[in-house]
């Protein structure tokens, strides 16, 4: 049982350790993308960071491999929180105007 069990018990966690470090990559990779467009004033953030995310969600209803998906959906919870982030400020003055 030694063997067989402590294989099978790591690779949940092998796999959760990819998962997770593929997710802090992205992660830093889009933080630091943000970061760059943020330093042009010309640029609204804001709507760039959502027409990126609708190409994200695209992507996702066109993918048929679940480990894709995966992925893409990683990258757009990663951007729905960067645009909280980034944005809210925006998002409360445009819900006081209403």
């Amino acid at each position: 049982m030694g063997f067989a069990f402590t294989l099978l018990s790591t690779l949940p966690l092998d796999k959760a350790d990819g998962v997770y470090k593929r997710d802090l990559t992205k992660r830093i990779e889009l933080v630091t993308w943000v970061l760059e467009k943020m330093k042009n004033p010309e640029i609204n953030i804001c709507e760039l960071m959502e027409s990126k995310m609708n190409e994200v969600i695209i992507e996702i209803n066109q993918t048929h491999d679940i480990f894709e998906a995966d992925k893409l959906h990683s990258e757009l919870s990663i951007l729905d929180w960067l645009f909280y982030q980034v944005c809210k400020d925006q998002q409360k003055k445009m819900a006081i105007n209403l």
